[in-house]
């Protein structure tokens, strides 16, 4: 059955956008009859059928509906995005489908890009969501600079890997301690002194992701990964 996102949906029709219409009708062949699902994004599962396959407005009649309730666990990875944008697409990529509620992008001292529209990153998104069959999508949040995410972050649930030197905690043994986790991923310089004395100042705890030295995707994907292990 092929599934189409529809974050407006309301009632039991839906007419879906011109481009995904098309889709529908001139690719996907689909007509009066077959059935597909739609996803709010919400937690929303929705089946319907097609009612007219008008490649400009294919309208659906919905016939069923459930919502699947929010994971009981919320994780939360904020990471400087790196210079090549293609890796960043492949985290939000992989990260959906994996399962993640948001994920916020650092402005750091070392960060290589100063940068970043959503529009493609949210793109990524719903299409994960869609090939994943997760019901909720991820909030995205706007390029922040660390300081000032650091000081609105809760600090009992917010960790930061960085590779200095110094005591840190395997992420694996204090991820699952509350219902929620927030990792702080650097650029690939890593964090500055300054930036680690600063979230450390805030209460905010150093963690490893292992022994090998990660690429800023890789380990943004393994906190995801990790926090999912310890739930």
């Amino acid at each position: 059955m092929h599934t189409f996102y529809a974050p407006d949906l309301s009632g039991d029709t839906y007419t879906l956008p011109e481009d995904e219409s098309k889709h529908a009708v001139r690719v996907l062949r689909l007509g009066s009859g077959h059935a597909v699902e739609l996803l709010d994004g919400r937690g929303g599962r929705y089946t319907a059928a097609v009612a007219e396959a008008n490649p400009k407005r294919c309208q659906l009649r919905i016939s069923h509906h459930q919502i699947s309730p929010p994971r009981p666990y919320f994780t939360h990875v904020a990471v400087a995005p790196t210079k090549n944008l293609d890796r960043m697409e492949w985290f939000v990529e992989k990260a959906v489908e994996v399962g993640v509620e948001r994920i916020s992008f650092l402005r750091c001292a070392r960060s290589e890009r100063r940068e970043l529209k959503l529009e493609r990153l949210e793109k990524i998104a719903i299409s994960a969501l869609k090939q994943s069959g997760q019901a909720w999508l991820p909030q995205l949040d706007e390029l922040t600079d660390f300081g000032a995410f650091v000081h609105g972050a809760a600090p009992e649930t917010t960790f930061i890997a960085h590779l200095e030197e110094g005591e840190r905690t395997a992420l694996a043994q204090v991820a699952g301690a509350g219902p929620s986790c927030c990792v702080l991923i650097g650029p690939e310089g890593d964090f500055t002194p300054g930036e680690i004395s600063l979230a450390l100042g805030q209460g905010i705890r150093p963690v490893t992701l292992g022994a090998s030295r990660l690429r800023t995707e890789t380990a943004a994907l393994a906190a995801v990964f990790t926090a999912h292990l310890v739930r």
